[in-house]
Order: structure tokens, then sequence, then C-alpha cells
């Protein structure tokens, strides 16, 4: 649940949910971004274990489907075999790469429009996003760095989009350029962080804070860049 985006609180009562359903007194629960340690009591005796997060992309199908089983077990009084078992089985619930290219681009010229955009600074920021997001699907493919994988794809969007100013094709360039890297915005890192810091996780709240805030970074990065290449002296 850590590893696809799940809230902290959310993460520590699943883990005491399964534990009191499974027979143990209590369980104890630590985060931090790169890790959990969990401690089990029965019984007087306790067993403590650290695994680490290997972060991947945020998917709320797997939080889902382990908050599923967690009430499955509840009710049913399942070993903890059958929990072995049933979590090997969980697998992400991806959409169709197609549709989420074509929907992503639609988003983000929909955001040109709401901004002023004419036409062609719609079309061209459709096109451009969506080049963008199979950019950025590829690199996420190939295991790239999550910073190098923000970094490009706004490079790669903003070259796209500069072809509204380099070309005179749009009234509104200006609105291309903004539209075209929507998709980079790392809105969930930032809300979470927030809740996890109003609720006391301070810990994964300045990490989750800043791994946004990095690739936040990373993004004006890959803008700055293309701009310098293209001479463009701004939006």
């Amino acid at each position: 649940m850590l590893e696809f985006g799940a809230e902290s609180i959310l993460i520590e009562q699943t883990a005491q949910r399964l534990g009191k359903a499974l027979g143990v007194d209590s369980v104890e629960i630590s985060l931090i971004p790169s890790a959990i340690v969990l401690t089990t009591l029965l019984k007087g005796r306790s067993a403590t274990t650290t695994r680490r997060v290997h972060h991947k992309p945020i998917n709320m199908s797997i939080v889902c489907d382990v908050q599923k089983m967690v009430i499955e077990i509840e009710k049913d009084k399942h070993d903890s075999d059958w929990v072995t078992t049933h979590m090997k089985n969980i697998q992400p619930n991806y959409y169709n790469r197609w549709l989420v290219i074509l929907m992503v681009g639609l988003a983000c010229a929909s955001f040109s429009y709401l901004y002023g955009a004419d036409i062609w600074a719609f079309a061209i920021t459709f096109i451009s996003s969506s080049i963008a997001m199979y950019i950025r699907q590829e690199l996420s493919k190939k295991r790239f760095m999550l910073i190098l994988t923000f970094g490009i794809t706004a490079f790669i969007a903003t070259l796209l989009s500069s072809t509204s100013l380099l070309f005179n094709l749009t009234n509104t360039p200006n609105v291309v350029f903004a539209a075209s890297v929507l998709l980079l915005v790392p809105g969930f890192p930032f809300v979470t962080s927030f809740l996890d810091g109003f609720k006391g996780y301070l810990s994964m709240a300045w990490g989750r804070w800043l791994q946004a805030s990095l690739l936040t970074i990373a993004t004006c990065m890959g803008i700055i860049l293309a701009m310098s290449v293209l001479n463009i002296k701004g939006w």
C-alpha cells in the first residue's frame, strides 16, 4: 500500500485490522518514506521486521484490493496461508495505455480551452501533451529515474508546444506552453503529504512533500532547458 501511494493512517489501520483478524494481540507500525518497521505482539512475545519500500506508480486499485482482502478476513476468519496466497494474486489494474494517452491529451487541451485558447492552440496542446504522455510511459517502462522521466518529458512537451510560437500558428501560444506540461503536476504526492502532516505522520509528510517538490523542479528544469535551446524568452 505504501509503494502504491496510500495514505499513512490507512496503512497503519489496515495492518492493525489484519493483525487483529489473524488473532495477534497487537500490531505496531512505524513508517518512513523508504521502509516499514512492523512489530507483532502475541502472548507476550514479539516479532519485528523491516521491509524496504520500492516506490511504484500510484495505483489505488492495489490499495482497494488489500482493503477488500482485510474485510473478507474479518468476515470469514481466513488463516495466514490464505492471506499469503491472496496477496500474491493481487495485481495492478492498469488502464489501456492508449486510452490514458487520449484522456491525458484531452484533459490538457481542455485546460487550455478554459484558459482562453483558440482552436489551433487546443489542437497543438492535445498533440503535444499526448506525445509527452507517450514519452513518459516509455521512460517509465524502461525504469528511468522518476526525476529524469519528468525532466525529459517536460523538455519534449515544451519543444512540441513551441511550434505554436515559432510558426505563429495561434494567438495564444503562452496557453499552449502552460497546458502541455500539466500532465506532470505531482498533485497526488502533494495532497498525501498534507494529509500525512495534518494527521501526525510528519516524517512521511516531509518525505512525500520533498519528492513532489523534486519532481516539480525537474519539470521546471526541462521547460527552462527547452526554452533556452529555442531562445524563447518566456511565456
